[in-house]
C-alpha cells in the first residue's frame, strides 16, 4: 500500500565558510528552528538535549568530536528537521514502554524524539565517534545503551534480545525497529530484519525514496520487480508511508527520503513452504535469467518438460517469466516442483 504523502524542505542552510573550510560554522543571521521542539519533554531528555537538532546543532556536535566532514563511505547524512523525527516514531506507534532498536543514531536526533515518546532505546552505530556522541548526550537516562558495531555483523539475538528482557517491565512480546537508516546499507539491513517477526512486530525506515516505493508496490512484470519483493512479501506487509524531501539532510544527499513500515509476520503466517532457504534459492534462480522463461533458468532443478507441467497444473502458462509470478504463484511452483 502506497500513502503519497510527503514532508516540506528544512530551512535553508548556510554553506561552509572559505575562511575556514574544515568548520561549518553558520552565520548569525540565519535563523534556527527551536520552535520545533516539543514543547513537553521529558526531564531526562530535555536536561539532555538543551537545543533543537537543526543545522546550528548538528555541526556543533560534528565539530565537537573533530568530525567535521559526515563519512560518505558510511552513508551519513543527518537528519535537520526534528517534525521528521516525530512523523517517523509515530508512524512505528511508539508509546510509554516500548523498547525499540535504533541502527545509526548518527547525531542523536532521533533518539530524542524516541525517547521523548517514553522508549527504550538500544542504538546500535558503527562510527565510534558518533556512538560517543550519543552516549555523551544522553548519559544521565537509563532508557538508552549504545553499542559501537556494524549492524550487518551484530549478531541482534544475542545481544538485544537479554536486553529486551531486562528493559521490558510490561506484557509487551516485542520490540520495535525504527531508524533513518544509512542508504547504503538499506536493502542488507531489510534482508536481516525482516525474518525477525519473533523479536520485532514493526520496522521502520527511512529510506531513499526510489527504494521505498519498489519496497512497498512493486508491480509484476515491471523491471522493478525482484527476489526483494517476493522476500519482503514473505516476512512482511509493507506500507509506504510518507516522502522527505531531500532538503532535510545534511550534507542533502542527491536524492530524497521516504519513510516504509513493515508490518512483521509470525512464522504460522508464513505461506507454507518446506524450507524458506530453498525456496528464496528457486526465487533468485529464476530471476538470474529475468528475461528468461522459467523452463529455461529453472533446468538445473528439473527438465523443461517437467517445469512446462507444473506451470500448467498451477494454472500458468508455459512460457511464464519470473516477472510474471506473485508470490502466491512462486509458493505454489515451489512445492509442485518438489513433489517432481
Amino acid at each position: 500500500m502506497v500513502a503519497l504523502t510527503s514532508l516540506s524542505a528544512a530551512p535553508p542552510r548556510p554553506s561552509p565558510s572559505p575562511a575556514t573550510p574544515r568548520r561549518w560554522t553558520p552565520p548569525p543571521h540565519i535563523r534556527t528552528s527551536s520552535r520545533r521542539a516539543r514543547t513537553a519533554r521529558s526531564a531526562t531528555v530535555a536536561a539532555a538535549t538543551p537545543g533543537t537538532d537543526d543545522y546550528h546543532s548538528t555541526i556543533r556536535a560534528l565539530n565537537s568530536r573533530g568530525r567535521h566532514v559526515p563519512r560518505k563511505s558510511l552513508g551519513q547524512n543527518y537528519m535537520l528537521n526534528a517534525k521528521v523525527n516525530e512523523e517517523l516514531v509515530a508512524a512505528a506507534g511508539v508509546e510509554e514502554g516500548d523498547v525499540v532498536l535504533e541502527i545509526g543514531p548518527g547525531t542523536g536526533s532521533l533518539t530524542a524524539a524516541l525517547l521523548e515518546a517514553g522508549a527504550t532505546v538500544f542504538a546500535v552505530e558503527k562510527d565510534k565517534h558518533m556512538a560517543a556522541l550519543v552516549k555523551d548526550r544522553f548519559g544521565s537516562t537509563d532508557r538508552l545503551k549504545v553499542i559501537q558495531e556494524d549492524i550487518t555483523k551484530f549478531h541482534i539475538r544475542s545481544h538485544f534480545l537479554p536486553f529486551m528482557k531486562e528493559k521490558c517491565h510490561t506484557t509487551r512480546k516485542h520490540a520495535k525497529v525504527v531508524s533513518n537508516l544509512p542508504f547504503n546499507v538499506s536493502t542488507e539491513v531489510v534482508k536481516l530484519l525482516l525474518p525477525m517477526g519473533d523479536v520485532f512486530s514493526v520496522v521502520v525506515l527511512m529510506l531513499q525514496d526510489e527504494t521505498a516505493v519498489r519496497l512497498a508496490d512493486a508491480s509484476i512484470q515491471t523491471p522493478e520487480y525482484r527476489p526483494i519483493n517476493v522476500f519482503v512479501n514473505f516476512y512482511s506487509e509493507p506500507e509506504y508511508k510518507f516522502r522527505v524531501n531531500k532538503d532535510n539532510f545534511f550534507p542533502t544527499p542527491k536524492v530524497d527520503g521516504a519513510v516504509i513500515s513493515f508490518k512483521l509476520k509470525n512464522a504460522e503466517e508464513y505461506p507454507p513452504v518446506g524450507s524458506p532457504k530453498s525456496f528464496f534459492s528457486m526465487v533468485n534462480s529464476a530471476f538470474n535469467g529475468k528475461r528468461k522463461m522459467l523452463r529455461k533458468s529453472l533446468q538445473h532443478i528439473c527438465s523443461s518438460s517437467e517445469i512446462e507441467a507444473v506451470l500448467h497444473n498451477i494454472g500458468l502458462p508455459v512460457t511464464a517469466r519470473p516477472s510474471d509470478l506473485v508470490l502466491d504463484d512462486f509458493v505454489r511452483l515451489y512445492n509442485h516442483l518438489g513433489k517432481v
